[in-house]
């Protein structure tokens, strides 16, 4: 194939640029600044760097979940003392994969999912998105965060600098409720150690909850997520910042801004992190 010439690609850059420009503008940019540490990105800073997307795989109905020790981190550590052979977040999450199975342990596996949601991203990510439950788009090609609120997840994500592949994405929920619904009591429950699990084994340096489910379920409170966002939380050995779900800005647009000033403190912890 030829390449284009000189002057449509340049016009191509330019409408890029200025889609992004606007896109950082109703996030509530105000401009930019010439500070190499504004403009630093937090970049891969672990070895492995790759992308892992868990799918539909293993045995149905896996084991009882063992109780966790020690929080909800520090998993590799105790593979460690007890002289367990050592494995790769990429092989560990498949394992909890497998347990999870074609699960059937609440009443979504028979309420209308096509399939289970797991997740996907860098394994060995130091920011991790959690969310509340697969949608439509979600569930039919089995992957979070994929449809309108996911494109809108993704354009935040490039925002601070970072790009999806290098983050990793989950929800407290891996099924999804019936016409969207919001997730019950009894389905939580089920699900998260899964997701305590997946957290366990990333060992992000960032969790960012997505709205209130996902800050609920982390920080084991009741509080909305008004209450709870523009703060930053200890979750073992990360930093948990909550804010408004992409699904949220996309009918209240105007929250952008709080979302764009949520982010600017994960940009600063991640900037923080990696200079150490």
């Amino acid at each position: 194939m030829s390449e284009q010439p000189s002057a449509e690609r340049a016009a191509q850059l330019r409408a890029q640029l200025a889609e992004h420009l606007r896109f950082l503008q109703e996030l509530g940019v105000q401009g930019f600044s010439r500070d190499p540490r504004w403009s630093s990105r937090p970049g891969p800073s672990r070895a492995a760097r790759r992308v892992t997307n868990i799918g539909p795989q293993g045995a149905a109905d896996g084991p009882p979940m063992p109780a966790q020790e020690g929080g909800p981190h520090g998993g590799a550590a105790r593979r460690q003392a007890r002289g367990a052979v050592s494995v790769s977040n990429g092989e560990a999450l498949r394992e909890i994969r497998v347990d999870l199975g074609d699960c059937t342990r609440c009443k979504l596996h028979r309420l209308g999912r096509r399939q289970i949601v797991f997740g996907v991203g860098n394994p060995d990510a130091d920011l991790m998105f959690v969310g509340e439950a697969p949608g439509h788009d979600e569930d039919v090609q089995g992957e979070p965060f994929v449809g309108r609120a996911g494109q809108l997840l993704t354009r935040i994500i490039e925002a601070i600098g970072l790009r999806r592949e290098d983050v990793y994405i989950a929800n407290v929920i891996k099924c999804r409720p019936p016409e969207n619904r919001n997730p019950e009591p009894d389905e939580v429950d089920m699900c998260e150690p899964f997701l305590f699990r997946q957290v366990e084994t990333i060992r992000p340096k960032v969790i960012v909850a997505l709205g209130t489910f996902a800050a609920r379920t982390l920080l084991k409170t009741q509080d909305p997520i008004s209450r709870l966002r523009g703060r930053i939380y200890t979750y073992g050995h990360a930093k948990l910042i909550p804010t408004f779900h992409p699904a949220f800005l996309l009918r209240s647009p105007d929250r952008k801004r709080d979302v764009w000033e949520d982010m600017k403190k994960v940009r600063a912890i991640l900037n923080e992190e990696s200079s150490e």
